[in-house]
């Protein structure tokens, strides 16, 4: 059904979860699965200074990780990792769909209600509205005993 799976990633455990059906998916039909992860920096006041989050590294590393696993386990894997300067990373994430030419984009949330999400803002419910392809919304993984 999909050829070209997007599963974008900012290294939490809502995106890890996520990551189960993206490569269940890419598995069953052979797709091929691109992993996007945008690296938030937001513009902090001094001359020339950025901010960012300060185990950028950490996920970078953990998500080339992924990739590697992935491509041993017979997926066709492609990576990005892309800095984006300002507060709309959803954008980034819908221009990458594109230039894969992505059927699916798959992302986790982290299950804020509707209210944090009016309040807060999130990445994925701008992605719903700017995505050139379906987008599905894989919620937290429920607590054992729930």
């Amino acid at each position: 059904m999909f050829k070209r799976i997007l599963w974008a990633t900012d290294g939490s455990e809502a995106a890890d979860h996520a990551l189960t059906f993206a490569r269940e998916l890419a598995g069953a039909d052979g797709a091929s699965l691109t992993i996007v992860h945008v690296v938030q920096k937001i513009a902090t006041s001094g001359e020339h200074a950025l901010g960012w989050y300060a185990d950028e590294e950490k996920v970078a590393g953990k998500v080339q990780q992924i990739a590697a696993d992935l491509t041993a386990a017979g997926i066709r894997t492609t990576l990005k990792i892309v800095t984006h300067v300002g507060p709309q990373p959803a954008h980034q994430v819908a221009d990458l769909a594109r230039e894969a030419d992505a059927d699916l984009i798959v992302v986790g949330t982290r299950g804020h209600g509707a209210l944090a999400g009016l309040m807060v803002g999130s990445v994925t419910q701008r992605l719903l509205h700017v995505a050139p392809c379906p987008v599905l919304v894989v919620p937290p993984e429920k607590p054992t005993g729930a």
